[in-house]
């Protein structure tokens, strides 16, 4: 679920015509033939780039018009002159790919591997990261292997613009969601904004009546039970929705991390969680208890999966059953719903207010994750399971996850390492990405499960 807009990315063959051309022409193909399956906005060329003058032509031509990341084609092996005059050229990440070949006991005829091995250790000298990828362009895994490292590419470049609004404090108590914008910025280029509720309650005063209907008509058509649960408090929780929503797109808010109680309730007067779930149905990522890392979580599975994600507390583990139930009060994306379920209006389940969205999680595969600060240390915690199929564990969106490890052995892990409380959810595994995504942040990996 990429953003708005694809990644440019710019391909250049790299050869020389002393190696087998014919076969790095046919390498050259397959592996634009397999890039064009992708997402994305390719330039670049098909043409094998010999000598240093045809590469300069391209480099003045990226110069002109930047590309978000540089592939590298390594079809024979080249030294790393015009690499690095690449690298230090463009403000851009390179990505290498180079191709196996047969032990034939013959000749060596690309010796393509050995030209990114030159080409990392040149750049590495002078101070420049870059990441690559050695595999046929017919292997079966060249695709997935290829994919995820353009989502992490994609996902890096979506962070360095982030902008999040955070509606009020954190809870007392909850160090699990505090922040330092200043570190964000410093990690990701995150901007984060802090904004009040008292302010936000006042813009949602002014959405007019006729846009309250208009909403609650179309969401008659997702959620049953609409007209069943006391409907000033909807009313109140639709103009939330309209305006947040209206906030991500007039102010360019690509998340909002909301302190969801008690003020809604005592100062508002309806519960923020159907409006935050609904935000999460239509990607713009919304965290309770003004979690801001696990809205970037949630963004960033956004980003990285095909679907919608939320976060979620770990609150309960039987270790007989050998599962554990993820919960929160209602903000779960509605394409995670149980397709053999019913998606049913709610009330909070403490404060006994709407709109809260209610139904059990769909079966699958999913990939947990959160961007951390647990242990004092700024790191991703990946993991996985599988959601299997049960009626509602609690009242408000509950799964219950048949980790990939003993659940006993997960809720230990947790309690050792300190985790943060929510964790973020999207169905898919995608822990490549994330993990290609990790070594681009330079941040250390935990592994859940």
């Amino acid at each position: 679920m990429s953003s708005a807009t694809h990644l440019k990315i710019a391909v250049l063959p790299l050869a020389r015509p002393t190696f087998d051309v014919p076969f790095a022409e046919e390498t050259c193909r397959n592996a634009w033939d397999l890039l064009e399956q992708l997402p994305a906005e390719w330039t670049g060329t098909r043409d094998l780039l010999f000598d240093a003058g045809a590469v300069e032509a391209r480099l003045k031509e990226m110069v002109e018009d930047p590309p978000d990341l540089l592939l590298v084609l390594q079809l024979t092996f080249t030294d790393a002159t015009m690499t690095v005059k690449l690298a230090e050229t463009l403000d851009a990440p390179m990505l290498f790919w180079s191709f196996p070949e047969e032990r034939s006991g013959g000749r060596l005829r690309l010796n393509s591997l050995c030209g990114i091995n030159l080409a990392s250790h040149a750049l590495g000298k002078s101070g420049i990261r870059c990441d690559y990828l050695h595999i046929h362009p017919q292997d079966e895994h060249a695709l997935t292997e290829l994919q995820a490292r353009i989502s992490a590419h994609h996902a890096r470049k979506n962070l360095s613009c982030t902008r999040l609004a955070v509606l009020g404090q954190h809870p007392d108590g909850f160090h699990t969601c505090a922040y330092d914008a200043q570190e964000l910025k410093k990690m990701a280029g995150v901007t984060v904004d802090q904004l009040e509720l008292r302010d936000l309650f006042d813009e949602a005063n002014q959405v007019s009546p006729t846009q309250v209907e208009a909403l609650q008509q179309e969401l008659k058509l997702k959620i049953e039970g609409l007209e069943n649960v006391e409907q000033e408090p909807l009313g109140k929780s639709l103009r939330i929705l309209s305006t947040l929503k209206k906030k991500a797109q007039s102010e360019g808010y690509h998340g909002f991390s909301i302190r969801c109680w008690p003020e809604f309730f005592t100062d508002y007067g309806c519960a923020a969680c159907g409006a935050m779930g609904m935000l999460n149905t239509e990607g713009i990522a919304a965290g309770c208890e003004a979690d801001v890392y696990g809205t970037l979580s949630t963004l960033i599975l956004n980003w990285v999966g095909e679907e919608p994600a939320f976060i979620a507390d770990l609150v309960d583990i039987d270790a007989d059953q050998n599962t554990g139930v993820f919960w929160h009060c209602g903000l779960a994306p509605l394409s995670m719903a149980d397709p053999d379920s019913k998606v049913e209006a709610g009330i909070h389940s403490n404060r006994k207010k709407p709109l809260v969205n209610e139904f059990p999680l769909k079966p699958g595969r999913v990939t947990l994750f959160r961007l951390s600060q647990s242990q004092n240390l700024n790191r991703m915690i990946i993991g996985g399971g599988t959601m299997v199929q049960a009626p509602k564990s609690f009242s408000g969106t509950s799964g219950v996850i048949r980790f990939d490890k003993p659940a006993s052995e997960v809720l230990d892990t947790v309690m050792k390492e300190g985790l943060e409380h929510h964790y973020g959810i999207a169905y898919g595994d995608l822990r490549l990405p994330l993990n290609m995504l990790a070594q681009q942040l330079d941040l250390p990996v935990f592994e859940l499960t």
